[in-house]
């Protein structure tokens, strides 16, 4: 690696920060740039018909503020400003967020697209980090300043001679935040501030961009609570993050941004944006959930959230995307399995409002999830996983000594054929290995006589290889009587070691499903078998015959 060519950006000297003390305790200002910052970033940009769609959608999940383009840099953005305004499809209480450069003729335009807007968040910005300013622009401080104050002036005065309802919120980014000097930032939004004259009662956005991530995101929490502590009007201004992801710690770094003072987010679903994308609000919203903080939207249908966004954009959730992916509440290691499995039972058992599953931090359910796909079955999964998707899908309760033995029975199976197993597959080798085993033995019929004191016999008609035998012996009960009678026609001594029986869920085969362990006597191993039945007592009798069948196997 040619590390050689790179050099470590410099840290804030800020000995005394209070960010790293501080908790997230509620939720941000969120604005979405979906429509702005994602759509420009896409292969194929959205149409009219989806950026609706998206708009609508946005609205849906409860964003007040959703920046829908730069309307003086195309006529695709422009068209759809108006478009929205024209089919009064902004709700009083939304509002709309245009990007403008700091000159005359896109300010006149970008003011003429939004005429007739409730509420207009007026976003002006120009590019302040020193690379910037000598490789892009070629001047110096006071040119940059100059620049951004110019185009603060022309929105105010723009404003000033406005007499229409629009409620008018500005907004400044010096683009390149994270980059720039942080006496020179706190300087040039100072200065635009000054144009502006934002009171407590009617502040301005002060938006401090990571527009390229290039460190920690400690560093730039130090950069935001520098800006916080030396603006001179922190109490007329809400400070704003917009963070992106070429580091692959944008939700870091929002996040302590907000430890460092910050008060509202830009962002996008699931990230998208230039490069890596932008920071991910879902992820952002979803984090603050399972802290126990309510995050102002909502995002508690993760599949329709999904939808949307492939159908608009084109792009695709990774499976393992935090909280959205289609793989991350799924465990194949056994343990993990396992741990699940009894964190269900101990949250079912204790009724306990406060969701405590091991490997799970929030319910899958709480984001239109179900538990079906959380544990699947491969070459890695334990008995805890088996049991799982047995008892969830089929309402089949495996004892022990059948996890041990089933589990063995599904690595080969994984290893054979390198794949995942479905559940049906999981039931049908079950099925096949251990419930209503009819071969050599099957059990035609059986009846049950009940004699003096509680002994039972049993007449039974039983198959070896088609041939019809009866048999007949008493017993106390019902099956200490079938297995004598059974034992003594085989020839072969055993005794029930294990008996265990339970009801199977609604839209089983079945009604009931019975669990037998046979001890052999003469070499004292055990065996075990089921049967399925309507009645209960059959699918003893059943589990009885499986089991001793397994046994001459």
């Amino acid at each position: 690696m040619n590390y050689q060519r790179y050099t470590k950006i410099p840290e804030i000297d800020l000995p005394d920060r209070k960010w790293p003390g501080r908790t997230i305790d509620k939720a941000p200002i969120w604005c979405s740039v979906d429509l702005r910052d994602g759509n420009q970033a896409l292969e194929v940009p959205m149409n009219l018909e989806q950026k609706v769609r998206f708009f609508e959608f946005l609205i849906k999940c409860g964003f007040k503020t959703i920046e829908i383009g730069f309307p003086a840099a195309s006529e695709t953005d422009y068209n759809f400003c108006r478009y929205l305004i024209d089919k009064k499809l902004i709700p009083d209480d939304v509002a709309i967020q245009v990007l403008t450069q700091s000159r005359a003729h896109i300010i006149d335009k970008t003011m003429e697209a939004v005429e007739g807007a409730p509420n207009v968040v007026v976003h002006l910005y120009n590019s302040t980090s020193a690379l910037q300013r000598d490789v892009v622009f070629g001047f110096g401080r006071k040119e940059c300043i100059d620049l951004a104050v110019d185009g603060a002036r022309m929105i105010k005065e723009f404003i000033d001679n406005d007499f229409s309802a629009t409620n008018w919120i500005l907004e400044y980014s010096p683009e390149s935040y994270s980059s720039t000097e942080p006496d020179f930032a706190v300087e040039i939004c100072d200065a635009v501030a000054d144009v502006w004259q934002p009171t407590p009662d009617n502040k301005v956005i002060i938006n401090l961009p990571e527009t390229v991530e290039y460190t920690l995101p400690n560093v730039y929490a130090d950069m935001v609570e520098y800006f916080c502590r030396n603006t001179r009007w922190r109490d007329s201004i809400i400070v704003s993050l917009h963070t992106h992801n070429d580091r692959g710690t944008g939700v870091a770094a929002s996040e302590l941004g907000l430890l460092a003072g910050a008060e509202r987010v830009e962002g996008t679903l699931f990230g998208n944006g230039e490069r890596t994308g932008n920071v991910d609000i879902i992820t952002l919203a979803i984090n603050m959930m399972m802290q126990g903080v309510d995050p102002k939207l909502d995002f508690s249908n993760m599949n329709e959230c999904i939808d949307m966004y492939e159908e608009c954009t084109g792009m695709h959730v990774e499976p393992r995307h935090p909280w959205s992916g289609k793989l991350v509440f799924t465990a194949f290691s056994g343990s993990h399995q396992d741990a699940i499995n009894k964190g269900k039972k101990r949250m079912e058992e204790s009724h306990s409002d406060i969701w405590n599953v091991p490997y799970l931090p929030i319910d899958p359910a709480d984001v239109g999830r179900d538990y079906e796909p959380i544990i699947r079955i491969n070459a890695q999964s334990g008995r805890g996983g088996i049991s799982y998707v047995l008892e969830q899908y089929y309402g089949v309760r495996l004892p022990r000594s059948f996890q041990r033995d089933f589990l063995s029975i599904i690595k080969e199976e994984t290893d054979r054929n390198e794949t995942e197993l479905m559940p049906q597959q999981v039931f049908d080798l079950f099925d096949d290995y251990y419930i209503n085993v009819m071969t050599p033995y099957s059990l035609e019929s059986f009846t049950e006589h009940s004699m003096s004191n509680n002994i039972s016999r049993v007449d039974a008609v039983i198959s070896y290889n088609g041939e019809r035998c009866e048999i007949s012996a008493e017993g106390n009960g019902l099956l200490d009587a079938f297995t004598k009678a059974f034992s003594q026609f085989t020839g072969v001594g055993f005794h029930i070691a294990m008996y265990n029986e339970h009801a199977m869920k609604s839209g089983s085969d079945s009604a009931a499903i019975t669990y037998i362990e046979l001890k052999n006597h003469e070499d004292g191993k055990i065996y075990i078998g089921a049967g399925v039945s309507s009645s209960v007592t059959k699918s003893s009798v059943r589990a009885i015959i499986s089991a001793y069948n397994r046994m001459i196997k």
